[in-house]
C-alpha cells in the first residue's frame, strides 16, 4: 500500500511556526515512505477564507522547500459534492433538524482548538424530523441511531449494542499509539449529536468535510497535530456509517511558546505578510528552538540556515571604522 498523507490549512489566516512543524513532519513521512504528499485548503469558511491567505500558504510552504504530488484540492470548488453524503445519511434516518444557537452552530463548523471544550447537545431538536427542516437549520447527526446502526439494528427506536459494535482505528502518533476501539456510551457522553451542515449557506462541518475528502484523495494516513485526537471518533464514526475506508492517524505533538501554550493563529499579532516574505523576524529564539528540536537533522540545518539569514537581515548594519 502507498503511503499518502496531507497538509489541509485553513486559509483564513497566515501560517504559524505550528502548522510548519505539521506540514513538515507530514511531508518529511510521505518521503521517507516512498510515498505521495498531497495539499489541500479546507476552506468552507467562506466568510472567512480569502485567496490572499491561500497565496501566502502556498508561499511559505514553498519556501520551506516542500512540494506536493498533485494540483491543490480546494473544498469550496467542490461544496456541493457533500450534499450527495448527507442524502445518504438523511435517507438512513441518521440526521434530524435543529434551530438552536447560530453562534454554536459556526462553532461547531470550525476546525476545533485545544483548550476550547466540546459541548455535548441536550437535544432540543431532537425529536423534529427531516419534513419540518426550516431554511437556516443545522442538519445533526442523530448519534443514537448512528450507533445502533452500526450494532447491526436498524428500527427507529433502536439502542446501540456493545456485543454488536466494532468499531476501531489505528493511531501511531506516540501520545496515543494502538488500536483504538469506539466505545458506544462514550461516544454519547462526549461526543453527541453533532452538527453536520447547516441548510441553505453551503456550509459543511469541519469534521464531515475533511474526513470526506480524506476518501477523495486517497489519503492512507492522516498526519496532524494532537489537539484533534478527540475529534478522530467521530469522523471514523462518519467513514464507518458511509461504507468508507478509514485511514491510519498519526497525531504529533505540539509546537509551544516558552509558556507552553500551543501556538495558533488566535495567538498571532495582526499579520501583513507571509512567513517567507517576514522571516517571522517577531519570533523569540525559543520558538524557533521548540521547532528545530523536533525536526530531523537535515531539517534543523535548514531551519538554523534560515534563523541565521534572518538574524543578518534583521541586524543593523556595521561600517569599520
Amino acid at each position: 500500500m502507498t503511503f499518502i498523507t496531507r497538509f489541509a490549512p485553513s486559509p483564513t489566516g497566515p501560517l504559524h511556526l505550528g502548522h510548519a512543524y505539521s506540514a513538515i513532519v507530514a511531508h518529511d513521512m510521505a518521503r521517507a515512505a516512498g510515498g505521495v504528499f498531497l495539499l489541500r485548503m479546507e476552506d468552507t469558511d467562506l466568510q472567512r477564507s480569502k485567496p490572499e491567505w491561500d497565496a501566502a500558504i502556498v508561499e511559505d510552504l514553498t519556501w520551506l522547500g516542500l512540494t506536493w504530488d498533485a494540483p491543490i484540492l480546494r473544498q469550496s470548488e467542490h461544496l456541493t459534492s457533500y450534499n450527495t453524503h448527507l442524502k445518504t445519511l438523511e435517507n438512513m434516518g441518521l440526521l434530524y433538524p435543529c434551530s438552536c444557537s447560530r453562534a454554536d452552530i459556526r462553532a461547531a463548523v470550525s476546525a476545533p482548538q485545544e483548550g476550547v471544550s466540546h459541548e455535548v447537545y441536550p437535544g432540543t431538536c431532537k425529536k423534529r424530523p427531516m419534513a419540518d427542516r426550516k431554511q437556516g437549520d443545522a442538519l445533526r447527526l442523530h448519534l443514537d441511531r448512528a450507533l445502533a446502526r452500526l450494532s447491526g439494528r436498524t428500527d427507529a427506536f433502536a439502542e446501540a449494542s456493545p456485543d454488536g459494535f466494532d468499531v476501531v482505528f489505528e493511531e501511531t502518533g506516540d501520545s496515543h499509539k494502538g488500536l483504538h476501539r469506539l466505545d458506544p456510551d462514550r461516544c454519547l457522553r462526549e461526543i453527541g449529536d453533532v452538527v453536520l451542515s447547516r441548510k441553505g449557506e453551503d456550509i459543511i462541518a469541519y469534521f464531515l468535510a475533511s474526513a470526506l475528502d480524506d476518501v477523495r484523495q486517497g489519503i492512507t494516513h492522516v498526519v496532524r497535530g494532537e489537539d484533534l485526537f478527540d475529534f478522530t471518533p467521530i469522523q471514523v464514526l462518519l467513514l464507518t456509517l458511509l461504507d468508507f475506508p478509514v485511514p491510519v492517524y498519526h497525531h504529533h505533538r505540539l509546537i509551544r511558546d516558552e509558556a507552553g501554550k500551543r501556538l495558533a493563529k488566535r495567538d498571532e499579532p495582526a499579520p501583513s505578510q507571509s512567513i517567507a516574505q517576514t522571516g517571522q523576524r517577531r519570533r523569540t529564539p525559543a520558538v524557533w528552538l521548540a521547532l528545530a528540536k523536533r525536526l530531523s537533522a537535515p531539517r534543523r540545518q535548514t531551519l538554523h540556515q534560515t534563523m541565521g539569514a534572518i538574524n543578518s537581515a534583521s541586524s543593523p548594519s556595521r561600517t569599520a571604522v
